[in-house]
């Protein structure tokens, strides 16, 4: 049997060619079982472990030691890029970051040719990139394209990369990437993450300073979105959009903000 037989979906493995071990990291439950679902397709592959966010990935690299992981760009905690940083690049599996919609990422991605696959998962591209990470795993040498976007990443960590937020007795911190959107309320900013919400006492022209303008877009003088959770903008009068996130919420941009919202949405 070839190699580009043992490649092929359906095709039965022989018995001294070991399986690619994969892991696959995601905090979104769908989207592990869409991965996993398609992963199962190839007798080449055999999935190992899931994490579901930067610490349990972390932890599952060191202890399964995975050929090939599948990296949720931006998830609680510690995001995948954090989990490139805490692993090294050297320790790090062959890497196939996935991501929903992020100007930032898919651009610094196809700067550094790195694999990586958009939300909702295409076939095509799923197949395109596994098989590119099958020659990686066969060369067995450090990806460069990756060491150069590690070192490109460091040189924006002067961004604001979690949030303290006290409650009472309690500390929390909470990563800037997992923040849908930032609202101000009078003396404070809210933090809207999914489900849940974390005040604190700021103003968002201050927070503004601290945020990737790559990654957040200030809309309103009282709101600033992360631009990769905007999924549909709808055109109001005078200048105002509608602005639906992926969490289903539905927010106004103000008349005043228009140029910069245009410019970073491509309308």
């Amino acid at each position: 049997m070839t190699v580009a037989d043992m490649d092929r979906p359906g095709t039965t493995a022989t018995l001294t060619t070991p399986r690619i071990t994969v892991l696959i990291v995601d905090d979104e439950p769908p989207a592990r079982r869409g991965l996993r679902a398609l992963l199962e397709e190839q007798a080449d592959i055999e999935v190992i472990g899931e994490a579901r966010n930067g610490t349990e990935a972390i932890a599952a690299i060191q202890a399964l030691r995975p050929a090939v992981v599948f990296l949720d760009v931006q998830m609680p905690e510690s995001d995948g890029f954090d989990v490139v940083r805490a692993i090294g690049v050297e320790r790090m599996p062959v890497v196939v970051f996935a991501t929903a919609f992020d100007q930032y990422a898919l651009q610094a991605f196809e700067a550094h040719a790195l694999d990586y696959l958009l939300k909702p998962y295409d076939r095509a591209r799923f197949d395109a990139a596994l098989d590119r990470a099958r020659q990686q795993v066969r060369r067995k040498t450090v990806d460069d394209r990756l060491l150069a976007f590690v070192d490109r990443l460091e040189g924006r960590q002067h961004f604001l990369a979690r949030i303290t937020v006290r409650t009472g007795t309690r500390t929390q911190l909470v990563a800037v990437a997992s923040v849908d959107y930032f609202e101000a309320e009078a003396n404070y900013v809210r933090l809207r993450v999914g489900d849940h919400s974390y005040l604190i006492r700021d103003t968002l022209t201050n927070l503004a300073e601290q945020l990737d303008p790559a990654l957040f877009l200030r809309v309103h003088r009282s709101l600033i979105i992360q631009i990769s959770r905007i999924v549909e903008a709808e055109s109001l009068f005078a200048g105002e959009y509608v602005l639906t996130l992926s969490t289903g919420r539905r927010l106004t941009s103000g008349r005043t903000f228009r140029t910069a919202v245009q410019a970073a949405l491509g309308l």
